[in-house]
């Protein structure tokens, strides 16, 4: 049986049906796709029927699919039964790369020789589990965020034996059920969301470690200051705009000197001409001939409705 394209999948199997698996589940019913899940708990399926029912109301107010429907969910304690005859598997099982290595294989061996396998996993390495695999060139990374069925970003990784054509693939099927997949260009631990949310972490440890700040004021000072900002504009382009009508190179020359400073426990790398470069032209490119100015107007409009949603939603 010849593999669909990426907008054609009709059926999901999902192995780990706990936090993460749930959301899966939730998301792809609500894009009308059947599901078949199965996971070894013994109130597994009690537990994904709950999930899912309890994310429902969101995927509701979001917006549902045409055939979306919480009934399509089929569970099935069997992996080989529950797997044997899917277009695509999403494996969300613990963070362990022996059993995900065996699990992986067992998937390998009970799967459609076309199926694309894609696992959550959050840091570990896909050349590392695919390596037992018959067919290891369709077993790549699928890295979601929680929750998973509101938040869009899908890193998507490549092993060794992983083909650009499954990656290409991959990529397409997350974009086309309205995901955001990031196709990441090395093969790196931690990808690129955790690596930089690890280092804010490990950062965070060191101020109340230090006895700089509280739990409660670190927080507050990523919650109603950067982090609002970061909300629609991750780092980059807000530095861009922090280097006013110059941009991004203003900002280098009047800011760059500060990675010498021990302002982190962090060492930053030298600014080269080369990163130079590229951040320039990076965040040159995301304006895409928008002024500084005309940006600035369109953040302070975003700033508002989010500050404005926080408080009538979350500050109560």
């Amino acid at each position: 049986m010849a593999r669909p394209e990426p907008s054609a999948v009709k059926r999901v199997g999902l192995v780990g049906a706990g936090l993460i698996g749930s959301g899966w589940a939730s998301y792809f019913l609500s894009q009308g796709i059947d599901v078949v899940a199965t996971d070894p708990h013994p109130d597994g399926e009690a537990r994904v029927r709950a999930s899912v029912a309890n994310a429902w109301p969101a995927l509701t107010k979001v917006g549902l699919k045409p055939g979306a429907d919480q009934k399509r969910l089929t569970f099935i304690k069997d992996i080989e039964t529950a797997i044997r005859d899917v277009d695509f598997i999403q494996e969300s099982a613990t963070e362990n790369e022996d059993l995900k290595t065996e699990l992986m294989a067992r998937i390998d061996r009970a799967a459609r020789p076309d199926a694309i396998i894609a696992s959550s996993t959050s840091g570990l390495l896909p050349s590392r589990f695919q390596r037992t695999c018959k067919h290891p060139e369709r077993v790549l990374v699928g890295h979601p965020f929680n929750p998973v069925y509101l938040l869009p970003l899908v890193e998507v990784v490549g092993g060794e034996k992983t083909t650009e054509a499954n990656k290409d693939w991959a990529v397409a099927f997350y974009n086309g059920v309205g995901k955001r997949a990031l196709r990441c260009r090395k093969e790196v631990p931690g990808f690129v969301s955790d690596r930089l949310q690890e280092a804010l972490w490990r950062e965070a440890l060191h101020l109340i470690n230090d006895g700089v700040g509280t739990t409660e004021e670190v927080d507050a000072a990523v919650r109603y200051g950067p982090g609002l900002r970061w909300a629609f504009m991750g780092s980059f382009l807000t530095y861009h705009l922090a280097g006013g009508d110059d941009g991004m190179a203003h900002f280098i020359e009047q800011f760059g000197p500060a990675l010498d400073l021990p302002w982190t426990s962090l060492q930053g790398p030298a600014m080269s001409k080369e990163l130079t470069r590229r951040l320039v032209d990076g965040t040159r490119e995301q304006a895409a001939g928008k002024s500084v100015k005309d940006m600035e107007r369109r953040r302070d409009e975003t700033l508002i409705a989010i500050m404005q949603a926080i408080h009538t939603h979350w500050d109560r």
